[in-house]
C-alpha cells in the first residue's frame, strides 16, 4: 500500500483513482500529476515501482495545496468571512446554505433533522 502525503492509497485501484483519495486531488488534477510524472494513469497502483511512486510524490509536493494545508486554508477563509460579518459568514455561523439556495422548505442536509412542533398546554375546561 503506497503512502503519499500521509494517506494510504488502495493498491487494487487505477493510479488516477487512487490519487483522488488524497484531499485536494480530484480526477483532473490526478491526471495532470500523472502526465507530469510520466506514468500511465490506468495502471494499477500495485504495479508501480518505488521510483514511480517517488516521482508522483515529488510532483505533488511541487504543486502543493493538499491535505492539511488545504484544510487549514479553507477553514481560515471561512473564519475570515465570519469575522468580517459578511453575509456568507453569517450563513456559515448559522449552519445554513451559503450559496443562495432555497432554505424555506429544503436544505435539510445543512439544517439537520426537522424540529418537531412542540405541543401547547391543554386548555382547562370548566
Amino acid at each position: 500500500m503506497a503512502r503519499i502525503a500521509g494517506v494510504d492509497l488502495p493498491n487494487n485501484k487505477q493510479t488516477r483513482i487512487a490519487l483522488t483519495y488524497i484531499y485536494g486531488i480530484g480526477n483532473p488534477r490526478a491526471l495532470r500529476i500523472l502526465v507530469k510524472a510520466d506514468i500511465d494513469p490506468y495502471r494499477k497502483l500495485s504495479t508501480l515501482s518505488e521510483d514511480e511512486v517517488n516521482r508522483i510524490r515529488q510532483v505533488i509536493e511541487a504543486e502543493g495545496g493538499i491535505e492539511g494545508d488545504l484544510r487549514k486554508d479553507v477553514s481560515m477563509n471561512i473564519k475570515r468571512l465570519i469575522d468580517i460579518q459578511s453575509y456568507r459568514g453569517l450563513r456559515h455561523r448559522r449552519n445554513l446554505p451559503v450559496r443562495g439556495q432555497r432554505s424555506h422548505t429544503n436544505a435539510r442536509t445543512r439544517k439537520g433533522p426537522r424540529k418537531g412542533t412542540v405541543a401547547g398546554k391543554k386548555k382547562v375546561t370548566k
